[in-house]
């Protein structure tokens, strides 16, 4: 998938290109049987994401930090599907107590867990640390969707066991994965506020998306899981993710016009590898324009995915509990 098929929309091997939208990747499937769980489901793609799952009958799950918001993404998608089963719970990513709390609220309902998509993320913050003092970006986009999904690992396990139903996992990563530190990830550097670049910590934690993905699904290979856990790419989107660099996103996408997409569009891919039956059994893959592609080096390096794992198992133990 070069710069041609991006910029004519032209599909690829699996019938789908940068110009389908999230509708049309889905069209056909019932999922009624499913239940999912969307972080950021309450604006820009993660909300389109969540509309196009109820579309198609899955129980959505809208995990987001502004809690208006995700009222009003709740009253729009049942507004234009009244049977749609959308619920709304509390999470901030950057703040491993908040996500602890979700995984509990959300196990007290009881209900099964086929889909997890970690959508949310911040994008290109000034330095920042967060409650629990890591660097802003990686807490959020890495190191918040990481604990969240361990946490409900056991979940989508048993549910998978009980339904006999693949469990999938999403991962929502960026190109911008290819734009990082020196030596990809900073293990002893991740808080070095006199180095820190927005841009290459952005890079960084898009990077530790695909990293964590590859490893998780390694794993639940091992293990012998009827669980899938794969990364995509939406594409360049203007979406409030890009709220810090909203000057430069507008000037740079005058004179780039033609690779951007709009959010239905931009939500095609995750909702591909999340519904789609042709991705059964697809598992450890980067997915661009509803196509798999072959990532960076950094991101196919095992010894630096095994790596980032302990690295972000210790760091979450190091942190106090609730």
């Amino acid at each position: 998938m070069g710069i041609i098929s991006l910029v004519t929309g032209r599909p690829g091997p699996t019938g789908f290109g940068s110009a389908s939208t999230a509708e049309q990747v889905t069209e056909g499937i019932d999922a009624s049987n499913l239940t999912a769980i969307i972080t950021g489901g309450a604006s820009g793609i993660g909300l389109e994401t969540a509309r196009v799952l109820a579309l198609r009958k899955v129980h959505v799950i809208i995990a987001a930090r502004n809690m208006e918001a995700s009222k009003k993404a709740k009253k729009l998608i049942l507004s234009q599907n009244q049977s749609a089963r959308v619920d709304i719970l509390k999470l901030d990513l950057s703040s491993v107590k908040s996500v602890r709390a979700f995984v509990d609220n959300f196990l007290a309902l009881d209900l099964p867990l086929n889909i997890l998509i970690n959508n949310a993320g911040v994008m290109f913050c000034p330095f920042h640390l967060s409650e629990d003092g890591i660097e802003m970006q990686f807490a959020t986009n890495h190191i918040g969707h990481f604990l969240l999904t361990n946490l409900l690992l056991d979940k989508m396990k048993q549910t998978a066991k009980a339904s006999g139903i693949e469990g999938r996992i999403v991962n929502l990563s960026s190109v911008a994965h290819t734009y990082t530190y020196r030596k990809g990830i900073r293990f002893n550097g991740i808080n070095d506020k006199s180095s820190y670049s927005d841009k290459k910590a952005y890079g960084q934690s898009k990077l530790a998306n695909i990293l964590h993905a590859n490893e998780l699904s390694r794993r639940l290979q091992e293990e012998g899981v009827n669980i899938t856990a794969n990364s995509v790419h939406p594409g360049v989107i203007m979406t409030p993710l890009m709220r810090h660099s909203s000057f430069l996103m507008h000037l740079l996408k005058v004179f780039t016009f033609y690779i951007w997409k709009n959010v239905p569009q931009g939500a095609a891919t995750t909702c591909y590898v999340a519904l789609h039956p042709r991705v059964k059994g697809v598992s450890g893959k980067y997915f661009v324009d509803c196509n798999e592609q072959k990532p960076s080096s950094f991101a196919t390096n095992q010894k630096l995915a095994s790596k980032l794992w302990d690295f972000s198992h210790k760091l979450i133990n190091s942190l106090s509990k609730p």
